[in-house]
């Protein structure tokens, strides 16, 4: 069984809770993975950008093996193993892995992939150097994962939906990593020449259940430990859907959903790679820039 490693004051996400849903989801998550592949698929065009062998990779966060279904060779990698901290899509990879605790020895893979997963993990810097140690030097870390203002039509919605009907509101959608603290975050975590980067993907919905429907078929619903902890009444439901059409609903009635999808590329230090010029070590002096 994997173990919450996190003490309780720190915790912000239910892991247990999460691997739970995760494992329901799996059966029927090929009719909710669009968003998994679609993100997957450009996860892989920035590895073939890279022009680099990669004997063993890990993919940390599996789920079903759309990571490796997306690659099918491509990237340079010979040989991956896939981990999940599910049970259920354990078994249908190589082994269970939580993200907070890798059982892995140091410098045992080339690269570690993730596809949408960190997003779920307390202590990401934690997370992150146990990711660097379990590389080779030299060896690549490649990431996406949820950041600020993914789902911001449905944290809008539902908040005041709540409060107009309870008089309160309780944490619906996850405090996503912001763009501007990714890079350093894997500097934190002792990467080499670290790069953060962000997409934006929107996804259009008919109806406001079709997008809660999807984010249950992907293991995506809230896992906040300070979550609602009783059903939440129908009433804010039917409310949170009507601020949706009317606030967010596009000229055709659709309701977009939006997904910010940050990605991290660092690599484990090693002599070998290029290193900044020191200091003063520049040859140029800057009135020879200017004509007099």
């Amino acid at each position: 069984m994997v173990q919450d490693t996190v003490p309780p004051q720190a915790r912000i996400f239910d892991r247990r809770l999460l691997r739970d849903r995760r494992g329901r989801a799996a059966g029927e998550l090929h009719a909710h993975d669009f968003l998994l592949t679609e993100i997957a698929e450009r996860l892989a065009d920035r590895l073939s950008d890279i022009a680099r062998r990669f004997p063993v990779a890990l993919d940390l966060g599996a789920r079903d093996g759309i990571l490796a279904r997306t690659l099918q060779g491509r990237g340079g990698i010979e040989t991956l193993i896939q981990s999940d901290a599910s049970l259920v899509n354990a078994r249908r990879g190589d082994l269970v892995a939580d993200e907070e605790l890798l059982p892995f020895k140091e410098q045992s893979f080339d690269a570690i992939l993730s596809n949408l997963s960190l997003h779920w993990v307390n202590d990401l810097p934690g997370a992150l150097a146990q990711i660097r140690s379990s590389l080779k030097p030299d060896g690549l870390f490649l990431a996406s994962l949820f950041g600020t203002g993914t789902l911001q039509e449905l944290r809008t919605s539902l908040m005041e939906a709540e409060l107009a009907e309870t008089g309160g509101a309780s944490p619906r959608v996850s405090p996503f990593a912001d763009l501007r603290d990714a890079a350093g975050l894997l500097q934190r975590a002792g990467f080499a020449l670290p790069v953060a980067d962000a997409d934006a993907v929107t996804v259009t919905y008919g109806d406001f259940f079709a997008l809660l429907r999807d984010l249950r078929g992907m293991g995506e619903t809230n896992i906040l430990f300070d979550r609602l902890k009783r059903p939440t009444r129908r009433t804010v439901f039917a409310h949170a859907a009507a601020i949706y059409q009317e606030r967010f609903a596009d000229a055709q009635g659709r309701l977009p959903a939006t997904f910010q999808i940050l990605f991290l590329t660092g690599w484990a230090p090693d002599p070998s790679q290029q290193q900044p010029a020191k200091r003063g070590s520049g040859k140029a002096s800057l009135k020879d820039l200017f004509e007099s």
